[in-house]
């Protein structure tokens, strides 16, 4: 009873920190700052205020960290899971070559000059339908007489990522956007539209909501396969949830902001070195810390050289191999 009394103030503290990270994003943007007091009143106020500060709040600031909120909330709960499904610290978000399938589809649509379709949304479909299909193609080389093993999935990963990875660089090479796409794929939460925001919450909410569901399962499954089976775990079912609600919540994330890495991997260390390894702590809290990080991110990209903006997943990348290094080097 103590023990969860002590894990709920931790997380209402984490809530108040995103909540403290949220407004800060909002006041110092990218150039001019405005007063958390100034951001509050607009907040309250309501979209179509008087002013320049109301448009910056709720046109500019607003969506986009609240796409920064939900991009790293939702890699960091696919992180935990992946690591619990695969029973390896080092599993990420894009290990199954997601990734790579999402990039490669929201290339095509960069290319093609058909980014600003659909209110801004082409790239995310693209980004998605990529991403869904080189799982289907992943799932379809690891499978050997109806079975798909952990190491099998791995492996067929790494060469659909190794293949799609070869397309995307001819992509490159065929076309006259390359800053365009390379912007992208690096990681950019630029430019963010509420219509973006609503499919990123959508995608959160509904699988993360899926992959709670499975959070007693996947404890166990993290022992080990023969101890979840004998607590009447159906590894096939387990698995392929996971999988399909993992992918598909990156693959939106990668079709509206690229390719943002280490996050996945750095929020579950620190939610489960702070809670324990219980995914139905790890998963809600891996998203409060990782809507913090991204958030903290961006920033550091939009101020760290006046008047350049910094792809924010060349911030996460700088910043969090070393923060890996160094949970990894505590565990020990």
């Amino acid at each position: 009873m103590q023990r969860d009394g002590r894990i709920l103030r931790r997380l209402a503290g984490l809530l108040a920190l995103v909540l403290a990270a949220l407004i800060l994003h909002i006041a110092i943007g990218s150039t001019s700052s405005v007063s958390p007091w100034e951001i509050v009143r607009h907040l309250f106020a309501g979209p179509g205020g008087d002013g320049i500060a109301s448009t910056i709040v709720w046109d500019i600031r607003l969506p986009r960290a609240l796409g920064c909120l939900l991009v790293g909330a939702t890699l960091s709960v696919v992180g935990a899971a992946f690591q619990a499904l695969f029973r390896n610290p080092l599993a990420e978000p894009y290990v199954v070559g997601v990734s790579s399938g999402a990039a490669v589809g929201g290339t095509v649509v960069v290319v093609a000059g058909l980014g600003a379709l659909a209110a801004g949304m082409a790239t995310l479909v693209a980004g998605f339908i990529g991403g869904m299909a080189s799982l289907g193609l992943v799932m379809a080389l690891a499978r050997r007489r109806g079975v798909i093993s952990v190491p099998t999935l791995l492996l067929a990963g790494v060469v659909v990522a190794s293949m799609l990875h070869a397309v995307l660089v001819l992509a490159l090479l065929m076309t006259q956007r390359n800053s365009e796409v390379l912007r992208w794929l690096m990681g950019s939460v630029t430019p963010m539209f509420w219509s973006r925001v609503a499919v990123l919450a959508i995608g959160l909410l509904v699988g993360g909501a899926l992959l709670y569901r499975q959070s007693r399962r996947l404890n166990a499954y993290a022992i080990g396969e023969a101890a979840a089976q004998h607590l009447g775990v159906e590894l096939r079912y387990v698995r392929t949830i996971v999988l399909m609600a993992g992918t598909a919540m990156t693959a939106i994330t990668v079709g509206a902001c690229g390719v943002i890495g280490f996050l996945g991997l750095v929020a579950p260390h620190i939610v489960r070195k702070t809670f324990g390894p219980d995914l139905r702590v790890v998963l809600p809290g891996s998203a409060l810390i990782g809507g913090v990080l991204l958030l903290l991110a961006d920033l550091i990209a939009q101020r760290t050289v006046p008047g350049i903006e910094l792809p924010v997943g060349a911030v996460t990348a700088v910043l969090g191999a070393p923060a890996l290094l160094m949970l990894l080097k505590a565990r020990e």
